[in-house]
């Protein structure tokens, strides 16, 4: 435990005003109408003359400790359990204000069939339902709500990486997090590859203690240009960090996988969903990706992410300061409301 701490220390030189129920004098004499009624000096009474004394000088020097403000100071603990440590990098681009686009379409343009008229009503209806980034950030905050032993950050990005939560295991702080990208529209750009530099970058100077994740959710992907590419292959390899990609398919996606045959491989290049996947895929890191078409889709890799990583981990906690002027004050009003309540019950002269 850590000692005492006081924010204003200079005060408890005032600590010696609390002698001066020693310097108070006895009251006047209790008026009596025979002398041999006066009550002789006994032990109870000495012992109770003492202990007002006592709550006297209590009460007085709870009042000058009060004033210098003490407090307990922060502190970290080690502890043990079963998680892992998770940066949630979230996209918030634009066009994760749209809703889910349903079944895949591959293969260029598609026929006008009674089967695509459907799928295409199904698509505008969707678009009418909540938002892929409203859906992702309800599903989050359930999958952070499930794992109260993990130690969480969050990263946001568009253009720009925006860190938005460094690591905690404070659940409230982590819900706040996900819920303040529900504020405003996003833009229209995405840079990944800054945004993974980013929340690999959260691992920095912290001791490896157990299993690292990096949730990437987002709606599309990205060219990386090669010094990105080699600073992200670094920074995994430093940092040992797995990689997870909710992909939440939007309107016309090709989705994360080509098709076979000859085109699909000609085409593979210039499709960024299909360039990243495969770039992911070569880092030589532990690499899941998970296409989700829906709400539900999202849902189940959530839960596949939750069901594999649960392995032990050792990591340090912080616990907040803690103020103590509450309690000074407490102990002094019940000194003062006892010795008020000892001068109501004495007596005023014998009969």
């Amino acid at each position: 435990m850590t000692p005492l701490h006081f924010d204003h220390p200079a005060l408890l030189a005032l600590l010696p005003l609390a002698l001066l129920p020693l310097l108070a004098r006895a009251g006047e004499p209790l008026a009596n109408s025979w002398a041999a009624l006066m009550p002789s000096p006994d032990r109870a009474s000495r012992l109770l003359q003492r202990g007002l004394l006592a709550l006297a000088m209590a009460a007085l020097a709870l009042l000058v400790l009060v004033l210098a403000g003490p407090y307990w100071p922060e502190y970290t603990v080690e502890k043990t359990g079963r998680g892992a440590e998770i940066v949630l990098l979230l996209d918030r681009s634009r066009s994760m204000d749209q809703g889910f686009a349903g079944a895949p379409r591959r293969g260029g343009p598609e026929k006008v069939t009674p089967e695509s008229l459907e799928r295409y009503v199904h698509m505008q209806g969707n678009r009418d339902r909540d938002p892929k980034g409203q859906v992702a950030r309800r599903l989050l905050a359930d999958f952070v709500a499930g794992r109260p032993q993990d130690r969480f950050a969050m990263v946001a990005f568009s253009t720009l990486p925006l860190p938005v939560l460094p690591f905690t295991q404070k659940t409230e702080a982590v819900q706040a997090a996900i819920a303040a990208g529900n504020i405003g529209r996003g833009l229209s750009e995405t840079n990944i590859g800054l945004a993974l530099l980013s929340a690999i970058g959260q691992f920095a100077d912290r001791p490896y203690t157990g299993s690292r994740i990096v949730m990437l959710v987002s709606d599309g992907g990205d060219r990386l240009d090669p010094p990105t590419r080699e600073a992200i292959e670094a920074a995994v390899r430093k940092q040992r960090v797995a990689l997870y990609w909710l992909y939440l398919r939007s309107a016309n996606s090709p989705g994360l996988q080509a098709e076979e045959g000859a085109k699909a491989d000609a085409d593979d290049d210039t499709v960024p969903e299909h360039t990243l996947h495969r770039f992911f895929g070569s880092l030589g890191t532990p690499y899941r990706a998970y296409e989700a078409d829906n709400d539900k889709d999202l849902q189940q890799a959530i839960e596949d992410v939750n069901r594999l990583e649960n392995l032990p981990i050792t990591y340090r906690d912080t616990v907040a300061r803690r103020e103590l002027a509450p309690y000074g004050c407490a102990l002094a009003l019940a000194c003062v409301l006892l010795l008020l309540g000892a001068q109501m019950l004495e007596l005023r002269q014998w009969s």
